[in-house]
C-alpha cells in the first residue's frame, strides 16, 4: 500500500506508556504479592543479579506477571519498527477521515471523526477494562477505537495474515463501526437483541454488524483507491486473507476442532470475505445494507 508522505491524523491519544507496557512502575499490590518470592534472593550476589535482569526486562516491556498466570505479555517490538507502524495507523486514520468526510454528508449524515487509542496489554475503555487478547475494538460509548499494536504480529504468527493492507482492513472495519453508531445501526441492533429470545438470535444479528463494518471497510477502500491511488498489486488479496483468517467459523475450528454456526459472532470465513467484496466492488453503503439483509 501506498501511504507514505501523506497526512497523518491527530485524532490519536497515545497511551502505550500509560497502560501495561514498558516503563510503568509496578503497583503497590503488584510488588506485595511478589515480595515473597523476592525476599530469598535479597540475600545472596545471584539474587541480586537475577533481580536487576528481571527490573530491565520488565521496564523493556516484558510483565514477569505472565509467568505466574496473572496476566498476558505484549510482545516487545523493535522501536523503529513500532514507530513506522504508529505512522501507517496514522496515515490510513487520516484516509478514512478524509473518505468518510466527503462521502457521509452524501448519506444526510456529517462525518464526527473516532479517536484512535493505542495502548499495550491492558486498557480502560468507556465501555469498559479491556485486554489486547480481545483484539482491537470500538466502543460507540467514547466513540473511540482501542488498538494494541502487538495484535497484528499476533495475527501474523498465529494466522499467517501478514501485509500493511491486512492492517488497514482491521482498522477500517473498527471504522465502520463507527459509522454504524453515527448511523444509529448499533443502537437499533442493541435493542433488537433485548428484544430476542436465546443467544443464537443475538448473535445472528451481532453478524450482520460485523459483515457491514467488513462491507464498509471495502467502501472505504473504493474511495480511498479513487482518492489516492494508494493500492498495490497483492493489497486486495492481503485483505482478503485476513478477512479469511478471522472468520468464526475457521477460529472456531482451530480453538475446538469443530464449527458452532449458532456461536458466530462476526461471521464465517466466507461471509467477511463476500462482504468486503461488496463494498470494495460497489463503493456503496447501501448495497452493504442491501447484502445483509
Amino acid at each position: 500500500m501506498r501511504w507514505r508522505n501523506r497526512r497523518q491524523s491527530t485524532n490519536v491519544e497515545d497511551r502505550r506508556h500509560s497502560s501495561a507496557g514498558r516503563r510503568r512502575l509496578p503497583s503497590l499490590r503488584t510488588i506485595m504479592f511478589l515480595y515473597p518470592m523476592i525476599k530469598p534472593l535479597l540475600g545472596t550476589k545471584i539474587g541480586w543479579a537475577l533481580l536487576l535482569v528481571g527490573g530491565v526486562l520488565y521496564f523493556s516491556g516484558f510483565n514477569p506477571m505472565s509467568m505466574l498466570g496473572g496476566g498476558s505479555a505484549t510482545a516487545v517490538m523493535d522501536p523503529k519498527k513500532e514507530e513506522e507502524q504508529v505512522q501507517f495507523i496514522k496515515t490510513v486514520l487520516a484516509d478514512t477521515e478524509a473518505v468518510w468526510g466527503e462521502l457521509l454528508p452524501e448519506y444526510g449524515l456529517r462525518y464526527t471523526p473516532p479517536v484512535l487509542v493505542l495502548y499495550r496489554d491492558k486498557v480502560m475503555s468507556g465501555c469498559g477494562y479491556a485486554s489486547a487478547q480481545a483484539g482491537p475494538f470500538y466502543c460507540p460509548m467514547d466513540q473511540k477505537i482501542y488498538v494494541d499494536l502487538g495484535f497484528f504480529e499476533q495475527l501474523k504468527r498465529r494466522h499467517g495474515v501478514s501485509g500493511d493492507f491486512a492492517q488497514a482492513y482491521v482498522l477500517t472495519h473498527e471504522v465502520g463501526h463507527h459509522v454504524q453508531n453515527l448511523q444509529g445501526i448499533l443502537q437499533k441492533v442493541r435493542h433488537a437483541q433485548q428484544r430476542v429470545r436465546g443467544r443464537a438470535q443475538a448473535n445472528a444479528l451481532q453478524v450482520k454488524v460485523e459483515l457491514m463494518a467488513d462491507c464498509y471497510s471495502g467502501v472505504w477502500a473504493n474511495h480511498a483507491q479513487k482518492r489516492f491511488n494508494m493500492l498495490e498489486p497483492g493489497d486486495i488479496e492481503e485483505a482478503l486473507n485476513a478477512a479469511s483468517a478471522i472468520g468464526d467459523d475457521v477460529l472456531q475450528k482451530q480453538a475446538q476442532g469443530y464449527v458452532v454456526p449458532d456461536a458466530f459472532t462476526h461471521g464465517s470465513a466466507r461471509q467477511r470475505v463476500e462482504a468486503f467484496t461488496v463494498g470494495i466492488k460497489n463503493g456503496d453503503l447501501q448495497a452493504c445494507i442491501q447484502h445483509i439483509q
